[in-house]
């Protein structure tokens, strides 16, 4: 076989691998607990502070907005982070949740 040839195969293959990694949703702030507080924040500063949600639902009669970002490699674990949101009737924060696997996060006291 050619060595141009092997170069070019190569090279196929490098951009294939590269192209396995992925990220799913925008990438967001990590919430803090002076960011989101519980009867007080509204939806409209939550879009203030990390921009438009990626899913909406509702969960026991409240409207809910979720936040996700994923970063998936070919060769590596997959990483994200959620924030969970619910909503009062009048459209402040009930109550939420944060979960991160991003390693900067993992192990940091994010309260």
């Amino acid at each position: 076989m050619p060595d141009s040839y092997r170069r070019i195969v190569s090279l196929g293959c490098f951009i294939l691998l590269l192209a396995g990694c992925v990220a799913v949703g925008e990438e967001f702030r990590t919430p803090t607990a002076e960011m989101i507080k519980n009867g007080v924040t509204t939806r409209a500063e939550l879009l203030r502070l990390f921009g438009s949600p990626t899913q909406v639902g509702i969960e026991d009669g409240n409207q809910t907005w979720t936040w996700v970002y994923v970063r998936a490699g070919a060769f590596s674990r997959n990483l994200s982070k959620e924030l969970h949101v619910t909503f009062t009737d009048r459209g402040v924060v009930k109550s939420y949740s944060y979960t991160s696997s991003l390693p900067e996060e993992v192990g940091r006291d994010i309260r």
